[in-house]
């Protein structure tokens, strides 16, 4: 068998206590796998530091910041919002998922059930999926008429203007993976008891309507990817180095005081 060469670097995060960690969590030590999961916790755990930092940022200077995640079915939306916020302070943060639209919300101004839903000075809000329902999933599975997705396409640029006019920072994130890779995710949820209350009849059809969902994904890029909010597109099939990039993007964008470049 084959020595693997570590550079000083290496046996230094080893010999971390994260490294220790999952050295003595291995029953058969997989040092490439060990040393890939030490670097990414390291990382991690760094930048949370800074999404701390962020966020006091936020707080003290009565920022608004608004962060969309969107992407197909088990992207990882959920699990990368979870990581982002697994540290910062309840307290200044909302996460969004809203169910379907009330009676009196179907009648009223599509984006006023959004706008409800806004930061408020001091405050991060993340969608967990967001008005781009419009654009993509609900044309796909006919939740809405050719007039309402027309008339959302042609108003969502001018919103968005608004709100960005109106001091509030928005990000929009699309977590983009493979058709194998959603059906492997699809898979692995309908057996693990635990995660089987996420498949939503919309689930179950998404790999049927994969070809539709991409058409109108592209739509959606074509005529929302404007100069004062473009996509970030984040390749998401491997979940841990998607989640790191998120991150990275929020530091790199904000503009807080005192960050670590």
């Amino acid at each position: 068998m084959s020595k693997i060469k570590l550079t000083p670097e290496e046996v230094d995060l080893l010999n971390s206590k994260v490294g220790l960690r999952a050295l003595l969590k291995s029953k058969q030590i997989n040092l490439k796998k060990v040393l890939y999961e030490t670097k990414y916790i390291t990382e991690i755990r760094q930048r949370q530091e800074e999404l701390i930092k962020l966020q006091n940022w936020v707080i003290e200077n009565k920022k608004k910041i608004v962060i969309l995640f969107e992407g197909r079915d088990a992207a990882g939306k959920g699990g990368a919002i979870r990581k982002i916020t697994e540290y910062i302070n309840p307290r200044h943060f909302r996460i969004v998922a809203l169910n379907k639209p009330t009676a009196d919300e179907r009648h009223q101004w599509f984006f006023q059930r959004y706008i409800n839903r806004l930061p408020k000075p001091g405050e991060i809000v993340f969608f967990d999926r967001s008005w781009y329902n419009r654009a993509v999933v609900e044309p796909v599975n006919g939740f809405c008429t050719e007039e309402e997705y027309q008339i959302f396409m042609t108003q969502v640029n001018d919103f968005e203007r608004m709100l960005t006019q109106s001091n509030t920072y928005l990000i929009k994130f699309y977590f983009s993976i493979t058709k194998d890779e959603q059906a492997t995710r699809f898979k692995d949820i309908k057996t693990n008891p635990l995660k089987r209350w996420k498949i939503t009849p919309v689930d179950e059809r998404a790999q049927e309507l994969w070809d539709e969902y991409t058409d109108y994904k592209n739509k959606m890029f074509a005529k929302t990817n404007s100069e004062h909010a473009p996509w970030v597109i984040i390749q998401g099939n491997k979940k841990l180095e998607a989640r790191l990039f998120a991150i990275n993007h929020l530091l790199a964008t904000l503009p807080y005081e005192d960050k670590i470049e």
